[in-house]
C-alpha cells in the first residue's frame, strides 16, 4: 500500500544534500534556475526506495506509458495550456504598459532544452502522479488530494527559490501558480488513462514556457501568471464537475 506521507518525508530528506549544495556553491544551471533544482531526481528516487519490494519496475515502466493518453485533444491540452497562458501573461503585461520584448526561440537549443525538462520533469512525475497522488485521491477526493500534492510540491521549492534570491512576494504568487499547476495536472491525469508520462509533458511544457519567457524568463512575472493559472484551474475543475469522467476518483 502507497505511504503518500512517507513518501513527502523522504523526498525532503533526500533533497537536503542538494539544498546544500546550493547554499555552498551558489551556482545556477540555467538563469533563474540554481544548482539544488537537480532534486528533481529525488521523487523517483524516494518511490523507488519505497517500492523496491513490491513493484518499483511496474512504477519505472510508466515513464513510457504514452498509449494511455488516448485522442490527440489530450495531447494538445497536455502540450499547449501553459504556452497558451504564458503567452496571456504576455498580452495581460502589455495591457498593463510593461514592454515585454518579443521572445527569442531558436529550434534546436529550445528542442534540447525541452528534452532536458522532459527527463527532470519525468522524475519528479514518477513519484509525484506515479506513486503519491492515488492513494492521496482514494482518501479524500481528486481536488483535496491536487490541493495538497500542490502545496507539499510548492513548498519543496521554497529553498531553492531562495537560493534564487526571490523575495517574499515573488514567491507567493508563484506558489498560488504552483499549486493551480497541480490542481489542473490532477485533473487532467484522472482524464489521459493516468499517464505519467502525460502528467510529465506538461510539467515539461510548463518549465519550457517559463524558460523561454522574454527574456530567458526575466520577464516572466508570477503577480501576473498566478491568478491566470487559478483562473484556468478553476475553469477544469467546474467542467470536471459538470461532465464526470467515467470511472476518475470523487470530486475529480
Amino acid at each position: 500500500m502507497p505511504k503518500p506521507f512517507a513518501f513527502f518525508g523522504l523526498v525532503f530528506l533526500l533533497s537536503v544534500p542538494f539544498w546544500l549544495l546550493g547554499s555552498a556553491t551558489g551556482a545556477s544551471l540555467l538563469p533563474g534556475l540554481p544548482i539544488a533544482a537537480l532534486m528533481a531526481l529525488c521523487p523517483v528516487l524516494a518511490a523507488v526506495i519505497l517500492t523496491w519490494r513490491s513493484g518499483a519496475r511496474t512504477l519505472l515502466a510508466r515513464a513510457l506509458d504514452l498509449r494511455r493518453i488516448g485522442a490527440a485533444s489530450w495531447w494538445a491540452v497536455l502540450l499547449l495550456t501553459v504556452p497558451a497562458v504564458s503567452a496571456a501573461c504576455v498580452l495581460v503585461m502589455r495591457a498593463e504598459g510593461v514592454a515585454v520584448p518579443e521572445p527569442q526561440i531558436a529550434l534546436v537549443p529550445t528542442l534540447a532544452l525541452g528534452a532536458l525538462f522532459l527527463a527532470g520533469a519525468l522524475c519528479e512525475e514518477l513519484g509525484w502522479s506515479g506513486y503519491a497522488i492515488d492513494p492521496l485521491q482514494a482518501r479524500c477526493g481528486a481536488l483535496r488530494a491536487s490541493l495538497i500534492l500542490g502545496a507539499v510540491w510548492a513548498v519543496w521549492h521554497f529553498i531553492p527559490l531562495l537560493q534564487a534570491h526571490r523575495s517574499p512576494a515573488w514567491i507567493a504568487w508563484w506558489t498560488l501558480g504552483t499549486v493551480a499547476t497541480r490542481v489542473q495536472m490532477v485533473w487532467l491525469l484522472n482524464r489521459t488513462g493516468r499517464s505519467v508520462f502525460g502528467q510529465a509533458l506538461f510539467h515539461a511544457a510548463a518549465n519550457l514556457s517559463w524558460q523561454l519567457f522574454p527574456v530567458q524568463g526575466s520577464f516572466w512575472d508570477p503577480r501576473v501568471y498566478g491568478p491566470l493559472m487559478a483562473l484556468t484551474a478553476i475553469a477544469m475543475v467546474v467542467t470536471g464537475a459538470r461532465r464526470p469522467s467515467p470511472g476518475s476518483p470523487r470530486g475529480a
